[in-house]
């Protein structure tokens, strides 16, 4: 029996949307005037059909095409109860979104993102939901609200967990787990995640080069944090091979930047400054400002190392302008605390403590920046104990170990006991000093390199 065309009057008595298929296609067929025998026509039997609408069956993609193509509606409606054309629209949203966030337009993105909510929920496709997710999440984290961040990335772990979904898009939320879990200076637990999202990403056989390559710059980045720098040049060195393979200039310019933080703790300044150079020269290429001036940032403190302060100092202006300029407050601060290291080095006392200060303040309330304030604390302190002002600083050390025990950062640690240990010296307490010089040596015994 022929098709009926739907009218606008029974276009009113259509399924909403997130209805399941079996009920949508009975609403459609009663809406088009169909029985079960008729939309069977000479290829399905009616039990078949029945089947189909009360759940007891699960018919392929290309039924679905033909039931669709019976009724007179769109293949996508019937299968997800949204037209393409909806779909497509909520994909163009949710891409913009992506687009903003890879901008560091996070506020923008998450603005985005909270307008197609409904929408996105509203195609009732789990892979649109998940989609949704993870954008929003990386957005919050970018811009400090962590915790948030996990809390949606634990919904996108549960849907991913679903069919349609593969290992490459269950590696994928790991990771992202993983970089919000560094942020809070959980490095074992990041560690894990990462270590879980490599082993389902290269057990999945699926081509997946570059996630694989972001997942192990980040756990490089733990490695480096616990120290265990081998590890984290090994890392780093698999994750470089991959870049290079596949041409993606982001992910080399990410690389490189990693193998350059690596190749500094190893002291290694000049190849860390070779590759600092190189991930600057593709940022520039990419236009990528913010990131510039993360590498100015770090330039500048490789420079310094290698004997030439002023062309540190003018690398590390230049980097808080972009970084202001870019909106970035915290890691605009995290500049100044390495112009106030840098200030300390070279005598210039009062000049670290009013920038140590002013980082401090940026720095306020962002725990995804605790690595950055522990070592800001220990320079306003040291700067304090040059002046004489040691119950000051003696407050100062004490908060910048508080610090790295939160950080769990045994080199921290070591650095804020051989600064208490010279203040204890500066009072004429050597038992004291010689104690805690002693413990700083013996914590960093047990340090990789």
């Amino acid at each position: 029996m022929p098709r009926t065309p739907l009218t606008a009057q029974t276009r009113t008595a259509l399924p909403s949307t997130g209805t399941r298929l079996g009920e949508r296609l009975r609403q459609l067929r009663v809406a088009a005037g169909l029985t079960q025998t008729d939309l069977a026509g000479e290829r399905f039997s009616k039990e078949y059909v029945s089947q189909i609408e009360r759940g007891k069956t699960r018919p392929t993609h290309e039924t679905i095409e033909w039931l669709a193509a019976r009724l007179g509606v769109d293949t996508t409606f019937l299968e997800k109860g949204v037209s393409a054309d909806e779909r497509s629209r909520v994909e163009a949203m949710l891409a913009r979104a992506e687009a903003l966030t890879n901008a560091h337009r996070y506020d923008e993105a998450i603005e985005e993102l909270e307008n197609s909510r409904t929408a996105v929920l509203a195609t009732g496709a789990a892979e649109l939901e998940q989609r949704s997710l993870m954008a929003e999440a990386w957005a919050r984290m970018e811009r400090g609200e962590v915790r948030p961040a996990i809390q949606l990335l634990e919904r996108c772990r549960a849907i991913a967990e679903g069919p349609g979904f593969s290992d490459v898009d269950r590696a994928q939320v790991l990771f992202r787990m993983g970089v919000c879990r560094y942020h809070l200076s959980s490095i074992a637990s990041a560690v894990g995640l990462f270590s879980e999202a490599l082993a389902l990403a290269e057990g999945s056989n699926l081509p997946c080069d570059l996630l694989r390559s972001e997942v192990l710059g980040w756990r490089s980045r733990c490695y480096r944090r616990q120290r265990d720098l081998e590890a984290a040049r090994e890392d780093v060195e698999r994750a470089l091979e991959l870049a290079q393979a596949l041409g993606d200039e982001q992910t080399m310019a990410s690389t490189y930047f990693q193998a350059s933080m690596v190749a500094e703790r190893m002291g290694h300044w000049v190849l860390a400054r070779s590759y600092a150079e190189r991930a600057k020269a593709y940022c520039e290429q990419l236009n990528d400002e913010r990131n510039v001036g993360r590498l100015l940032n770090n330039l500048g403190g490789l420079n310094f190392q290698l004997g030439k302060p002023e062309q540190a100092i003018e690398q590390l202006k230049d980097a808080y302008r972009v970084l202001l300029d870019k909106g970035s407050e915290a890691e605009a601060a995290n500049v100044v605390s390495s112009l106030a290291h840098v200030h300390l080095m070279t005598g210039q006392v009062q000049s670290a403590e009013e920038e140590a200060r002013h980082a401090l303040q940026l720095l306020h309330d962002r725990e995804d920046f605790l690595v950055d304030i522990a070592p800001t604390q220990l320079v306003l302190g040291r700067a304090l104990l040059e002046q004489g002002r040691l119950d000051e600083a003696q407050e100062t050390l004490s908060a910048a170990e508080a610090s790295a025990d939160q950080l769990e950062s045994i080199s921290h640690r070591a650095a804020a006991w051989l600064a208490q240990g010279d203040l204890a010296g500066r009072r004429g307490e050597d038992a004291t000093a010689a104690r805690l010089y002693r413990k700083a040596a013996e914590a960093l015994q047990d340090v990789r390199f």
